[in-house]
């Protein structure tokens, strides 16, 4: 009841949300600026991150810590992995899983959909966006979560608990990340009508009861519908 009542509430409230991704974006750096440095770590790996204003922006860079270490330092023409350094805005259910129920997608995938007023308001919708280390954002891609197998080394971001299974096409999240991710693909399946497939639901359903509403989810989620 409690799960059907949470998702109730973010659906009503995501009236107010901005209809712009890069609005939203703005929107959440303040957000989390305004919120300080107990609210400010990275959603996969719980690294901290710090504000970096550089005239009228601020954008966020990743503070260096043992809990996450780059699995490409540098990238393939010998440069320092720049997104391994900062935060980016992850969509949690991933944009091609949310467009691709649209006939812009199949016509020529998210570009072909950038003016289009229900993907805009799916993209931009900050329910479903959380920050997170810019190259963990870009691995992930838009694989699907999943359980991870059992005696699964996390050995690809040093002592960051997450795996990334490109050839499997699935991403294996922490444990503190599963109820939030549930209640973002809920909120979003119930909010536009998205079909789950009947694992997928199970799955979300599973880690939304397992791993309920943190204090610090229910204030960004509430603040965040403002």
């Amino acid at each position: 009841m409690k799960k059907l009542l949470s998702i109730l509430l973010f659906s009503s409230l995501s009236l107010l949300a901005s209809d712009n991704f890069n609005e939203s974006k703005k929107e959440l750096v303040k957000l989390y600026e305004s919120l300080g440095s107990a609210y400010q770590y990275d959603f996969y790996c719980n690294v901290p991150f710090k504000a970096n204003k550089k005239g009228k922006y601020t954008k966020f860079e990743v503070v260096k810590s043992d809990l996450y270490t780059p699995r490409n330092e540098y990238t393939k023409k010998g440069k320092i992995n720049q997104r391994s350094k900062r935060i980016e805005w992850e969509h949690i259910m991933s944009a091609q899983n949310f467009g691709k129920h649209l006939p812009c997608w199949r016509e020529g995938g998210r570009k072909a959909c950038q003016n289009d007023p229900l993907f805009a308001k799916m993209e931009a919708d900050k329910q479903n966006l959380v920050p997170a280390i810019g190259e963990v954002n870009g691995d992930r891609s838009n694989f699907r979560y999943a359980e991870a197998p059992l005696n699964l080394e996390y050995t690809q971001y040093g002592n960051c608990k997450v795996y990334t299974d490109f050839k499997a096409k699935r991403f294996y999240p922490a444990n503190y990340s599963k109820g939030w991710i549930a209640r973002s693909y809920l909120y979003m399946s119930k909010t536009y009508n998205i079909r789950l497939s009947d694992q997928e639901r199970k799955l979300m359903e599973s880690w939304d009861k397992q791993y309920p509403m943190s204090e610090k989810e229910r204030i960004i989620r509430e603040k965040s519908s403002k």
